[in-house]
């Protein structure tokens, strides 16, 4: 991700993120994780508002697989749209969800004027044991953006923006990069308008990333995640 130097632009509530990328050729975002407490979220709160001054191109919320997480997420994304003049992006995964959840989920943002989505496998929960995979609406990440694209009582006549999730170093469950490339070329074909990267310790992984990219066909913008490291233990654990 990266920033321009430029006039100071008055940024509407939730753009699409089509119109997001055609306005900036290049983009900055910010990745906020939901606190656990009322208090934590009230501080981070404070944070994003003063964060606006810099004027990012977008936000973007987590969404973990426990209930009180995801709560959290809703209620942070409902109120960046309603509090301050930034346009957020939803996390949303696959695992622990009922097609009804889903469905309930999307017309809540819909309603609340919420218009991006980033469309997830995601991990099953930690705190239960031998989670069955089958028991969720959806299996894959592609299912779930073809899902969010169909529905038709998005805040914008285009349906959500969707987002993916992409690896430049590899992902952890696929060890065949060639058919990792082409599960990612299957959630762009499903309708995804970017992809955003998991972080990465070596450029060369990243540009080596968005060239398979042009070879497989792969043509939507390419969001670098970056991931400052703050602490030796963090860095380990990454």
């Amino acid at each position: 991700m990266g920033s321009r130097a430029g006039p100071v632009r008055r940024y509407n509530f939730s753009m699409h993120i089509q119109d997001i990328f055609a306005r900036d050729p290049v983009t900055f975002s910010f990745e906020f994780f939901p606190p656990k407490t009322d208090e934590a979220s009230e501080e981070l709160f404070r944070t994003i508002a003063k964060l606006q001054e810099l004027r990012p191109s977008f936000v973007s919320v987590t969404y973990g697989a426990g209930g009180s997480t995801r709560d959290r997420t809703h209620d942070l994304v409902v109120r960046i749209e309603r509090e301050t003049d930034l346009t957020a992006v939803s996390h949303l995964t696959c695992v622990c969800h009922t097609l009804e959840e889903m469905t309930a989920i999307l017309d809540r943002y819909a309603a609340s004027g919420i218009t991006n989505i980033l469309a997830l496998g995601g991990d099953p929960p930690k705190s239960v044991a031998n989670y069955d995979r089958n028991r969720d609406a959806f299996q894959y990440a592609s299912q779930l953006v073809r899902f969010v694209r169909g529905r038709t009582n998005a805040p914008d006549r285009r349906g959500f923006g969707v987002g993916v999730a992409g690896f430049p170093e590899g992902h952890p469950g696929c060890p065949n990069r060639l058919q990792e490339m082409d599960h990612l070329k299957a959630k762009v074909d499903a309708g995804a308008d970017y992809i955003c990267t998991q972080l990465f310790f070596d450029n060369r992984d990243f540009y080596d990333f968005r060239e398979r990219c042009e070879l497989a066909g792969i043509k939507v913008p390419i969001v670098a995640g970056i991931m400052p490291v703050g602490t030796k233990a963090g860095m380990v654990r990454m």
